[in-house]
């Protein structure tokens, strides 16, 4: 007996001191190497050949290391602090407005209903020339965000050019705090129908609340039969988030989504807790490439529950999950602590950040496996969420994203709007909005080789380049001359396309987004897919494997 104790005894002895020793090397190990960089760091500091910014140095280190692991860790210095009170609360301290460049102009492209911007006039389309007397150009964009927020209360001030730069005005605007809509639409859509569709486009702190009240909201007016959630270009949130927006639509007590960190006793399971608002309606979700992180969790959940369809095209593949903890000096550490797991147990990050990467030990992602859903449907992952129904949307014509990247049809719905304030936008007659817009391409001269003639351009270069037979490189120059009309043809070809773009871009500046929202709706091939989808019951119930 004393021999199987002292046998007991010395296994217990031997495994803890594996454990210490395995424990003391990795403290080790980071012993040694922060010395290491520390001296570095103090040698470069004190005798490189030009003065250099101990500070900055310092934080380009830190950037360096961490960009050796995912693109989700990232160190938030003092300048970025307002990002996370964004990012997790919602609100800001600015003036409610969306600045981008267009035509290599700071130009205001969204006003925010009810805040300051819009009680004082500013408009889509408005180009800043100066904030607070300091001129602003497009290479300003990075700081301009700063520079307009700040403290509710005080003021800022901003010059800009309206009306194809007709008219300079000068507006004083009191800053307040802005808190973000996550849900920027909520209503029946389309009119008459008892169908709501509902936008989300990003998931902070309020954002189940919202969709709540909405729904809640529209119930007392009339019945609601399906819904349409469109997640498409959500980047996602905060989990916790995420599972009060699943709740809405899941039944109590099921999985949402589950945790796993590096330990292993570190899973957590997140279980919908209360009675879903919208248990029964037909549900369809919408998603795209730029469907990620917390839109997955959602599009995950209800898939894998099978309480409704996924449309759309397959989604970004954010499987990991960051935890922001503060450091030192105001400054934060956005590292990634977890993956998450849908109900039926896959993983969907897509990119693995571990290969041929000697800074990890293990892999980051397990390989392709197949799972399945409630009802036996097969789903996978490693691959982001992949449609019940696959639907594209793109844009056809190649002449239409030219005009779209190159913000023509953004300016020239401008220079309409303010030519025809008089006619309501339901008066305003397509002929002659086109025929306008083609005015206006050519006296902006705008510039557009299509792919074909780029490679027959290169063709007749290689051939000139290396003396080919002259029948063959008159062969080509003579279909280059032909392709001279191609630009009115393409113009003709794309009519309606380029058309349902400009209309969406008025109805922004006759009305508000939502009009615009609505407009683009009516254009839009994946809504209008789970409209017909919702109408035909077999074809629903048979993408759910229900009732077969």
């Amino acid at each position: 007996m004393k021999k199987i104790f002292f046998i007991v005894v010395l296994i217990s002895f031997l495994i803890l001191g594996f454990y210490i020793q395995r424990s003391g090397d990795i403290y080790y190990e980071i012993s040694k190497n922060m010395e290491l960089f520390g001296k570095v760091y103090k040698e470069i500091s004190f005798n490189y050949v030009d003065d250099i910014n101990p500070e900055e140095f310092m934080r380009e280190g830190i950037k360096g290391m961490l960009k050796s692991l995912d693109p989700y860790t990232v160190f938030i210095d003092e300048s970025k602090q307002e990002d996370i009170d964004l990012m997790t609360n919602g609100k800001y301290g600015g003036i409610g407005v969306t600045i981008g460049v267009r035509n290599d102009r700071v130009t205001i492209t969204e006003i925010l209903e009810g805040y300051a911007a819009q009680k004082q006039g500013l408009r889509i389309g408005d180009v800043v020339i100066e904030v607070d007397g300091e001129p602003i150009t497009s290479s300003d964009i990075d700081n301009l965000s700063a520079k307009v927020k700040g403290e509710p209360g005080t003021t800022v001030q901003l010059k800009v050019l309206r009306n194809n730069e007709k008219d300079t005005l000068q507006f004083n605007i009191v800053r307040e705090e802005i808190i973000i809509r996550n849900l920027v639409y909520a209503g029946f859509y389309p009119e008459n129908s008892n169908n709501v569709y509902l936008k989300l486009s990003n998931f902070s702190r309020s954002a189940a609340e919202e969709i709540k009240n909405a729904l809640k909201k529209l119930k007392e007016e009339k019945p609601i039969e399906s819904i349409v959630l469109d997640l498409r270009g959500n980047p996602g949130g905060l989990l916790d988030v995420a599972v009060d927006v699943c709740n809405k639509f899941l039944k109590k007590d099921l999985l949402i989504v589950s945790t796993k960190g590096r330990e292993p006793n570190s899973e957590k399971k997140y279980f919908a807790k209360e009675e879903p608002i919208a248990p029964t309606e037909k549900l369809i979700v919408l998603i795209n490439e730029n469907s990620a992180s917390a839109s997955e969790i959602v599009a995950g959940a209800i898939q894998d529950h099978d309480r409704g369809i996924i449309l759309g095209t397959q989604s970004f593949g954010k499987g990991l999950v960051q935890t922001i903890t503060p450091i030192s000096y105001n400054t934060s550490l956005k590292i990634t602590t977890a993956k998450y797991y849908t109900p039926s147990g896959r993983c969907i990050q897509k990119i693995d950040y571990s290969k041929k990467n000697k800074v990890f030990n293990t892999p980051l992602i397990d390989e392709k496996s197949e799972f399945t859903t409630d009802n036996n449907r097969k789903v996978y992952s490693a691959g982001g969420i992949t449609p019940d129904t696959l639907v594209k949307y793109e844009i056809e014509g190649e002449i239409t994203r030219e005009l779209l990247a190159k913000g023509i049809i953004f300016d020239f719905a401008d220079k309409f709007y303010y030519q025809n304030q008089s006619t309501r936008f339901e008066n305003l007659n397509d002929n002659k909005i086109f025929s306008e817009f083609v005015s206006y391409i050519k006296s902006k001269e705008f510039n557009y080789t299509p792919e074909v003639e780029k490679k027959l351009n290169a063709l007749i270069e290689d051939l000139d380049k290396n003396k080919i037979n002259g029948k063959i490189l008159n062969a080509a120059n003579k279909l280059k001359d032909e392709l001279k009309n191609y630009f009115e043809k393409e113009l003709d070809k794309y009519k309606s396309e380029i058309l349902s773009y400009i209309k969406i871009e008025l109805a922004n500046r006759y009305y508000n987004q939502q009009k615009g929202l609505e407009e683009s709706l009516k254009y839009d091939k994946q809504f209008n897919t789970a409209i017909t989808l919702f109408k035909n019951e077999s074809v629903f119930n048979k993408l759910l494997n229900k009732g077969l």
